[in-house]
């Protein structure tokens, strides 16, 4: 296939120059998908024609005569609105600081506000975690919570709150070099273990509050415990926390209960690439298409967190 070059940067000035049509983006888009070889959706081979004149971006298997879209087989197969909004979409996602809501979404672009909300939640869905690059710096672990207030329910005794539980790997002493959080229903050894297991490497040091969880866990990993002294220890930590909770609070407003992880995957993965926003768009591009097809049938559904 045909390279093409890669569009790098934030500015949506120049995004839009490059962009300016549905065809514009759907022959990088098939650029992009074929760009190792074809193969065919129907029969496996990697021979084919090109389009007809009316299909220029498309591909004809030599085999089974299969005509594939460079939409098919990807997130944007069966997209409801043209590719040129999608794509703007996606920047918006991947480059801004804060993202957008989908209410925002369906204003500024002139769709449906749940054909918004599920589109949005394709993005979020590749932006999980690939797993491929384990934590092995200086970490610090520590659960949260997100929710309205409980009367007599504090902290971990906390029923109806969201929990989630998160591991930073620091960058000297005032940074943060990336982050992960995993949704959990309590706050025991085993709801907490698999975000460990997922991202600690065996040179990681982790650095942890008191709780009897995870004095269980420190035969499986170097863990050190240290009382939690409120604006004394855990600093960065509870900066990324509180950052993370005003986000959702200040963009999205209510998360429903069963995409809460969704929304963490998403904050993880811009704030992990904030200083290589010049290629985010295309990394999360390139996801969209090699993800398989994903069609909602759900009820867009919100609860209550403030």
């Amino acid at each position: 296939m045909k390279n093409i070059e890669l569009f790098k940067g934030v500015n949506i000035i120049e995004f839009s120059d490059r962009f300016k049509s549905d065809e514009d983006c759907l022959k990088y888009l098939s650029l992009h998908k074929w760009k190792d070889g074809f193969v065919c959706n129907k029969c496996a081979n990697t021979s084919y024609w090109k389009g007809p004149k009316s299909k220029p971006n498309c591909l004809v298997c030599c085999n089974c005569r299969h005509v594939e879209s460079p939409t098919a087989n990807t997130l944007f197969h069966k997209l409801k609105f043209g590719l040129r909004k999608a794509f703007f979409i996606i920047f918006e996602c991947s480059t801004t600081t804060k993202s957008i809501s989908s209410t925002m979404v369906a204003n500024r672009f002139n769709i449906n506000e749940k054909t918004a909300w599920k589109f949005m939640q394709k993005i979020r869905i590749v932006m999980k975690s690939s797993l491929k690059f384990p934590m092995e710096g200086k970490c610090e672990v520590d659960e949260f919570y997100l929710g309205g207030k409980e009367e007599s329910k504090t902290g971990r005794g906390a029923q109806k709150k969201k929990k989630a539980v998160v591991i930073i790997e620091k960058s000297g002493e005032h940074g943060i070099k990336r982050a992960y959080i995993k949704q959990i229903e309590n706050t025991s050894s085993d709801q907490i273990r698999p975000l460990l297991t997922a991202h600690v490497g065996e040179n990681a040091e982790i650095k942890t509050d008191k709780w009897s969880a995870y004095t269980k866990l420190s035969k499986e990993f170097k863990i050190t415990q240290e009382k939690s002294k409120p604006g004394v220890n855990f600093k960065l930590t509870h900066r990324f926390i509180q950052g993370l909770k005003s986000w959702i609070r200040g963009i999205h407003h209510q998360v429903s209960s069963k995409y809460y992880q969704n929304y963490l995957d998403e904050y993880c993965y811009r704030f992990n690439r904030s200083s290589s926003k010049s290629t985010i768009f295309q990394n999360l591009l390139n996801r969209m298409i090699k993800a398989k097809p994903i069609f909602y049938t759900i009820k867009y559904e919100f609860i209550n967190n403030t």
